[in-house]
């Protein structure tokens, strides 16, 4: 099911990368609750640039760090690598805004959020 008729990973499930390795990086850390947390974190936006195509079975790692930390929003870059391959097969960004899960109304990111972020800002230009 991985790969579509040309053979390869269909560019649809890149986005799926990105959104499994940010939420993932999230959760691990106790930062979002997906099911009963006071705020959640939707996405608004999400790009991605491909470099060379991945298929089953290969196997990916993804590149995660924070380009922009706002009041409510993150935006995240992120890179797909095949295999050992030190070049990205595709790269991309994917913003998060943080809303009260009730309201859907945007809310600061929680301190605590915000401080693990600040770990995988990137170094400036």
């Amino acid at each position: 099911m991985d790969n579509d008729a040309y053979g390869h990973i269909n560019n649809v499930v890149y986005y799926s990368f990105f959104d499994t390795a940010v939420n993932r990086w999230l959760i691990e850390r106790h930062l979002l609750d997906v099911m009963s947390g006071a705020t959640i974190a939707l996405v608004a936006e999400t790009q991605c640039r491909f470099h060379a195509p991945v298929a089953f079975p290969d196997r990916i790692t993804v590149g995660l760090r924070v380009a922009h930390l706002g009041t409510s929003s993150v935006r995240y870059e992120l890179a797909i690598f095949r295999n050992d391959d030190p070049h990205a097969c595709a790269t991309g960004h994917f913003v998060h805004v943080h809303v009260d899960r009730q309201t859907r109304r945007p809310t600061p990111i929680p301190a605590a959020t915000r401080d693990a972020l600040r770990t995988l800002l990137r170094p400036p230009a």
